[in-house]
């Protein structure tokens, strides 16, 4: 199989879910080996996808260079990551990545309507050949060695509506878009009234993200899954994890995992060569009679 990259360019217009303001942006094909870049077309900088351009984790994962930054880069980075794009430009004009719905499945749309196109050079894939794991009290990050590509995570909250979760994801295109992709961002009213007093989701709205007072969704069309909750960390950790750079084969484990956790994570396994091996994709089916890759055949 080889890399990917879309058929032709896309361009949309949408609001930023922390500036609240409108951004204007547009996915550009690239060829093989140039990775995922954005570009910052009103301050002229370009900012490839590697765990070093994360400057902060707090809210979104936010990447920058000389100053200039980019936030809430994981949604995109989810769809890019689930359909297997290896090559990509995304250009804005501001410094925050459109939230749309406030989860995934726009940028699917998005991606299916040019279409995906094939490369002239071979896919590589990263194979997890150690356990690493990164633990912040009970909360933690694993990933380990597998033949397949597999995302497990748990979240405990004291809410009546969410409580605990665990959702197991064995990775598929179609399985991601049906039941991962849908599911939205969200937040507690206290949390957004205090956010907006310090000037931070000011585009957030019940039309980009569940919203939860103390005891019930506000949103007036309620949930899309029972556990929604939980799906969306795991659309969250499928684009943190591109950072690495490579289709990851592992399983990702976590108990209620972060950004600030999986940069880590990103950072640890980089840390040794002994935790990884970047292989061409055929050697790694070869080897791995367990590994599918399900995109391959979407």
């Amino acid at each position: 199989m080889k890399q990917r990259t879309i058929k032709k360019p896309i361009e949309i217009v949408g609001i930023g879910l922390h500036k609240g303001v409108p951004v204007s942006m547009k996915l550009e094909p690239l060829e093989s080996d140039m990775g995922i870049v954005f570009y910052r077309k009103d301050e002229g900088v370009s900012i490839p996808l590697l765990p070093e351009n994360v400057v902060d984790t707090k809210m979104a994962t936010v990447i920058g260079k000389n100053g200039i930054k980019i936030s809430t880069i994981e949604h995109l980075l989810s769809a890019i990551y689930a359909y297997g794009i290896d090559n990509l430009r995304i250009v804005l004009d501001n410094d925050e990545v459109p939230v749309l719905d406030g989860s995934s499945s726009g940028y699917c749309m998005l991606i299916d309507e040019v279409g995906i196109k094939e490369l002239d050079k071979t896919k590589k894939v990263m194979i997890i050949k150690k356990e690493i794991t990164v633990k912040d009290g009970n909360k933690f990050v694993t990933l380990k060695p597998s033949g397949n590509i597999i995302f497990d995570f748990a979240i405990k909250f004291d809410h009546p509506v969410i409580g605990e979760q665990q959702y197991h994801f064995d990775y598929s295109l179609k399985e991601y878009k049906e039941n991962i992709s849908r599911a939205r961002t969200f937040g507690f009213l206290h949390e957004v009234q205090y956010l907006r007093s310090v000037g931070l989701a000011l585009g957030g709205s019940l039309e980009n993200a569940i919203v939860l007072d103390e005891n019930k969704v506000l949103n007036p069309e309620g949930l899309r899954y029972d556990d929604e909750f939980v799906r969306h960390k795991i659309l969250d950790a499928i684009g943190d994890l591109s950072l690495l750079g490579y289709t990851v084969v592992g399983e990702y484990n976590a108990m209620a995992g972060s950004h600030h956790l999986n940069h880590l994570l990103t950072k640890k396994v980089l840390e040794s060569k002994e935790n990884y091996e970047i292989v061409d994709l055929e050697v790694a089916i070869a080897h791995q009679e367990m590994f599918e890759v399900a995109y391959a055949r979407s």
